[in-house]
């Protein structure tokens, strides 16, 4: 067999196990993929919103300031020869009560000088008023042969003013003086706290020196962070005997759980924050030290502190309320419909830390989804938790 025989045979059985190939290849069967699940209606639980009229809680933040705050300091100069015992870092003073004492020796002599030349103006006042009469006596003799306009010059009107002014000098003088003398005594301005001490016996101060620092007891202020949007739900009072909003101040901090001090809306600083652009609101506390015996009981403010605050907002009235947990994204909220999810759109108001306030797309005989769900989409099945129980 030669060499073509060879390579014809060969070609066949290639062609013949080509063909082979190719027929069983179109004729196997294929698989066929069939689902292992089968769509089920999604286990939910539901609860239902109430309508009424709210007075919601605006959650804010801020840090304790004092309403008055000075730093205590001299009008006159001097040793200081006392320091009252109230006059110590953390001490509790009242209003004009003394609490330093500059040696007073050196305004005395001043003082007795000072009526000393009182005195003698008064003296040479009464003599020139004697000298008036005899001048008077004078003119009348002389009368219609001195002209009118020397009239004050007999009288001698020039030297009667120079007589009282040097006595109302002199009043004066004494009165300054006694004021000098006063001044020696440092008294409280106002009912205070003593945050710091500068002075002590032996100490020469000036006038205008730093002695300490004083804050007042009858309020703090708390400078709270408010949202732009939540200010239109807050009530300044115009009037400052009237009290505004109340407020309720909690150091969560510090203070033990359910433990607040009780306040009110102040004022609106006209200005926002910097960073944060968030609006700042003044809020006021009675007797934050707890100094008086009606706050017997309740944790003192300190100033620094970061503290948290809830105001009562304004009423917001017809509405319904909904746990704001239950209002998904793009103010959305699940509804169960006939076993069927529908998803609805709502009217948001308002939102406090715990509920949401809302206007329309909610009524109270709706179903509302608590259950948080992996996939939702619009007329999706649903079966009550109770039902499958």
């Amino acid at each position: 067999m030669n060499w073509k025989t060879t390579i014809a045979i060969c070609t066949v059985i290639l062609l013949l196990a080509a063909t082979t190939i190719t027929v069983i290849r179109l004729t196997e069967p294929k698989a066929q993929r069939t689902s292992a699940s089968k769509r089920t209606a999604m286990l939910v639980e539901v609860t239902q919103a109430e309508r009424g009229s709210f007075q919601p809680e605006i959650l804010v933040t801020g840090t304790v300031r004092p309403e008055m705050e000075i730093v205590l300091s001299p009008r006159v100069g001097g040793e200081i020869v006392s320091v009252s015992q109230s006059f110590t870092p953390g001490g509790f003073v009242d209003k004009g009560e003394i609490l330093l004492q500059i040696d007073p020796a050196d305004y005395e002599v001043v003082l007795l000088q000072r009526k000393s030349e009182l005195l003698q103006a008064s003296a040479d006042l009464e003599l020139e008023l004697g000298r008036q009469n005899l001048a008077l006596k004078d003119y009348k003799e002389l009368e219609g042969s001195i002209s009118s306009e020397y009239k004050s010059l007999v009288l001698r009107a020039p030297q009667l003013d120079t007589a009282r002014s040097r006595v109302e000098a002199a009043e004066a003088a004494v009165r300054r003086a006694e004021l000098d003398l006063g001044r020696t005594r440092i008294r409280a301005p106002f009912a205070a706290h003593i945050i710091s001490r500068e002075a002590n016996v032996g100490s020469q101060i000036s006038a205008g020196e730093a002695l300490g620092k004083l804050v007042g007891v009858e309020h703090y202020w708390v400078e709270a962070a408010v949202p732009v949007s939540n200010l239109r739900w807050i009530d300044f009072s115009e009037d400052r005997e009237t009290p505004g909003m109340e407020v309720r101040v909690r150091n969560r901090a510090a203070w033990p759980e359910n433990t607040f001090r009780e306040g009110s809306v102040h004022r609106l600083i006209g200005e926002l924050e910097d960073q944060t652009r968030l609006a700042r609101v003044l809020l006021t506390v009675s007797d934050p030290l707890s100094h008086e015996p009606q706050s017997a009981g309740l944790p003192p403010l300190m100033i620094g502190s970061f503290v948290e605050a809830r105001i009562a907002g304004k009423p917001i009235r017809d509405a319904v309320r909904i746990a704001r947990d239950y209002v998904r994204k793009d103010d959305t909220i699940w509804i169960n419909e006939d076993g069927l999810l529908r998803i609805r759109e709502l009217e948001v108001v308002f939102r406090d830390d715990e509920f949401a306030y809302i206007q329309s797309g909610l009524g109270t005989d709706d179903q509302v989804i608590t259950t948080n769900l992996a996939t939702v989409f619009d007329g999706a099945a649903l079966r009550m938790a109770e039902e499958a129980q």
